[in-house]
């Protein structure tokens, strides 16, 4: 197993597992040329933020984003994680766990000050998994405005 920064050549199979990720969520559904785009957008834009891959045997089998923010509280760099998956066929072998560690590394390498990141309320599974990881919960409350026609926010 190897974790390492997604390249272009990376984006087709982070599309693929992003769509087992959002098929899986309450508020999003798959949209394969989206996630594309969206990928297209961090990989190989520094400024934006990192995309890691773990594979193995030469497939990419998880994946997690940190996209780069400022926090005025801190007065430093802050990242939010965005999009972990491991394939299913590969869960319980520590990928997850892998990734997470690497983006928490490079963040402290990096001189940000905190992670943030969203979790589906009744995914009790992964917020037992990143408060394992040393995540603490959050008393604040997310709040979305669609700003695209036609998208919707599910409850």
């Amino acid at each position: 197993m190897t974790v390492r920064e997604a390249g272009p050549e990376d984006t087709g199979r982070c599309a693929d597992l992003l769509g087992v990720l959002f098929s899986a969520e309450q508020e999003f559904s798959p949209d394969a040329e989206a996630q594309k785009r969206g990928l297209d957008l961090v990989v190989g834009n520094p400024q934006a933020g990192r995309v890691f891959v773990c594979e193995i045997n030469g497939t990419v089998q998880g994946m997690v984003m940190l996209l780069f923010t400022v926090s005025t509280f801190l007065g430093r760099k802050a990242a939010l994680l965005e999009d972990m998956i491991v394939d299913p066929a590969c869960r319980g072998r520590g990928i997850g766990t892998m990734l997470l560690r690497h983006a928490s590394l490079f963040a402290e390498n990096e001189g940000f000050g905190r992670i943030t990141l969203l979790t589906d309320a009744d995914n009790t599974q992964a917020q037992k998994f990143y408060e394992r990881s040393g995540f603490l919960r959050s008393s604040m409350i997310v709040m979305r405005k669609p700003l695209e026609p036609g998208e919707k926010i599910h409850a």
